[in-house]
């Protein structure tokens, strides 16, 4: 029973991160639910799954991977993308020194933003464009989430190491405290935030937005890559830094990777390269596919043809496998649309 518990938590853990590109909001409040609750649920059923901590913060950074190519797909302002992208990769850096050096006050100095202000983004975007949000506002949302949110839980959960159920059972005034913040919180919001709002633009929904006409299949994106797109751009080193870093992650939590951190993002990194090498190459050709499954599988047929030349094999090859093709794919379908919602006019 414990073995069937932990393959259905961690399989859930992994599969619902797959639908934060169709429906944000619902989709990473449940992966953050997740996370939160996936111990305690081992705990219930009296399993204990040694180096958990580790698999856990891999899972974490794996999910948030997926919101963050979520942005380039869905999000419309341009500013919150940057703002997005720089909470992102700071947190993927910290967790990556985290992992090196097992030093906790890392994941405080870099703390999980990110994911706070992926939420607050899809929560205004349930009734309001953002695209007519100024940039200084972004700025504003992400700074209050770092410093009055993510500051205090960090503290709380990597260097205090305190659990909120036990806190609200040994301490008799932490629970109503707690209840009577949130009260606060909803009055303030009614009585001062409210009636600042400006009308709504739409009913509220939480699928994604449609894409822009021209970049709704596969094959009016590989016609925007095949004029525009370039192996060598900012694009790809961002794409190389994302896996490569990831991968770090990864093989801190995997057993057998047997080679240095340099190594295995230099190494992944000519992975992620030939990946980009033929995205290029099917973009150019016109002979996209266009079904998601069938082209993951594509690409995981491509990257098992590689590893075996390299004559690679092990557990974490199979992770790396996946991991590599997915994220490759993803980014590859996603960047494009983002490329063209953005791209300057033309020239009269």
């Amino acid at each position: 029973m414990a073995a069937t518990v932990f393959l259905l938590v961690v399989g859930a853990r992994f599969l619902v991160p797959l639908l934060i590109p169709r429906f944000p909001l619902p989709a990473i409040v449940a992966a953050l639910v997740l996370d939160g609750i996936d111990q305690t649920v081992f705990q219930r059923f009296g399993f204990d799954p040694p180096g958990y901590q580790g698999y856990d913060k891999a899972m974490d950074v794996y999910y948030l991977a997926i919101a963050y190519l979520s942005t380039l797909r869905n999000w419309t302002s341009r500013p919150a993308v940057r703002v997005a992208r720089f909470l992102y990769f700071y947190r993927l850096i910290g967790v990556v020194a985290f992992e090196l050096t097992d030093w906790r006050p890392l994941l405080m100095i870099f703390p999980n933003t990110f994911e706070y202000f992926f939420i607050a983004y899809e929560v205004y975007r349930l009734f309001w464009n953002p695209a007519r949000v100024a940039p200084r506002s972004w700025i504003v949302t992400a700074a209050v989430i770092w410093i009055f949110v993510k500051l205090p839980q960090e503290w709380w959960i990597h260097i205090a190491q305190l659990d909120f159920t036990e806190t609200v059972a040994e301490v008799p005034w932490f629970g109503p405290a707690c209840l009577a913040g949130l009260a606060l919180l909803g009055l303030g919001w009614w009585f001062v935030v409210r009636p600042r709002q400006p009308a709504h633009d739409w009913e509220w929904h939480v699928a994604a937005d449609p894409l822009p006409a021209e970049a709704v299949t596969v094959a009016g994106r590989n016609r925007w890559v095949a004029t525009h797109g370039r192996l060598w751009s900012v694009g790809t080193l961002e794409k190389v830094t994302l896996i490569g870093l990831l991968w770090v992650i990864y093989s801190q939590v995997l057993p057998a990777t047997g080679a240095t951190p340099v190594r295995l993002f230099l190494g992944t990194a000519v992975f992620v390269l030939i990946n980009a090498v033929a995205g290029l190459t099917v973009a150019r050709s016109a002979r996209g596919v266009e079904p998601t499954l069938l082209a993951f599988g594509l690409r995981v047929l491509l990257n098992v043809t590689l590893v075996a030349v390299a004559g690679l094999d092990g557990t974490a090859v199979f992770f790396f496998v996946l991991l590599l093709s997915l994220l490759t794919l993803l980014d590859d379908r996603y960047r494009p649309i983002h490329d063209m919602r953005f791209a300057a006019p033309a020239a009269p």
